[in-house]
């Protein structure tokens, strides 16, 4: 059951002691009704760009043969994160929220800890994914012809199962021991951005350094790859930028919050715009992906215009 601490009220809300009691009790209701529907009806709404933006570069991605296969199932495997939090995460944090308008305190804390279980494995995946399609196109430029014999599709699919598996026993963790949660969160953000600036990083440097070398001889016969792969690495960076935005404030309420020993209930309205920021980066990667990756934007319009002009085809 749900632990409901002792709580005071001052001029900024209600104060509580632990920020799980204060998600799911009565004192949420005083001034927070109309933000909870607020709350939901976003929810709502991402929940169903996530979905039907994600199912669309799915059914894309797997019509582009031109991209390198490992590559593609990276990109795949953001698109399953993504279209899962549409279908799945998303809502349950409806329920979650409309479980506290109505007052079901034991459906709230359930919904709410689902929520957050399911939220800690999906974007636990799709930041550790994030962070291995920039080592992927480190090793695309440093390995050069033995790159396609190292990153394999075999490898690939191990490393993206281990993720799996991993996000999942670090979520479920909280069940028993909710610091193991908040440290495998606390750790694997912070460290899976490093891994992607040193990366781009290195990869900047080096192309900087092949630019010079272009300039003096400007016949060599590589310059049209490099070309392309700058192209690839731009359209990465782009997606890992607008993650950075997205989750750099949740990092912060994360810290702030477990940092805390007395809660206000408006911090519990600043760790749901913090979520629906993390939550509404499904959203926008289709988008990214569309605009940044020509391969997968051709493809998206033929799918579109097949649905809409020959559904029965």
């Amino acid at each position: 059951m749900q632990n409901y601490s002792t709580t005071s009220f001052t001029r900024g809300g209600t104060k509580t002691k632990t920020f799980e009691g204060l998600q799911c009790s009565p004192s949420l209701i005083g001034g927070l009704q109309s933000a909870s529907v607020f709350f939901a009806a976003v929810n709502i709404f991402l929940a169903i760009t996530a979905f039907l933006g994600n199912s669309l570069i799915l059914v894309a991605l797997h019509k582009e043969s031109s991209l390198h296969p490992p590559s593609k199932l990276l990109y795949r495997c953001l698109a399953t994160t993504d279209l899962l939090v549409g279908l799945v995460a998303q809502p349950l944090r409806v329920t979650y929220w409309m479980s506290v308008v109505h007052e079901h305190w034991s459906l709230c804390h359930y919904a709410g800890k689902a929520a957050f279980i399911t939220g800690v494995v999906l974007c636990g995946v799709s930041l550790l994914t994030m962070a291995v399609i920039s080592v992927d196109r480190l090793l695309a430029l440093m390995l050069g012809l033995k790159y396609k014999e190292i990153v394999t599709l075999k490898r690939i699919y191990i490393i993206i199962a281990s993720f799996w598996v991993l996000c999942l026993v670090a979520s479920l963790c909280i069940i028993f021991d909710k610091r193991i949660t908040l440290l495998s969160i606390m750790i694997s953000i912070p460290l899976s951005l490093l891994i992607s600036l040193a990366s781009y990083t290195k990869i900047f440097r080096t192309l900087r350094h092949h630019q010079a070398q272009v300039q003096q001889q400007p016949s060599q016969p590589n310059a049209l790859n490099m070309a392309r792969y700058r192209k690839a690495v731009h359209s990465a960076l782009w997606v890992q930028s607008v993650l950075v935005i997205c989750y750099t404030p949740y990092l912060i309420a994360l810290f702030v919050i477990t940092s805390s020993t007395t809660y206000l209930s408006n911090s519990v309205v600043a760790w749901e715009m913090a979520g629906v920021l993390v939550y509404f980066n499904s959203t926008l990667n289709p988008f990214l992906y569309c605009w940044k990756i020509s391969e997968v934007r051709r493809a998206m319009k033929q799918t579109i215009r097949q649905a809409l002009c020959c559904p029965w085809s």
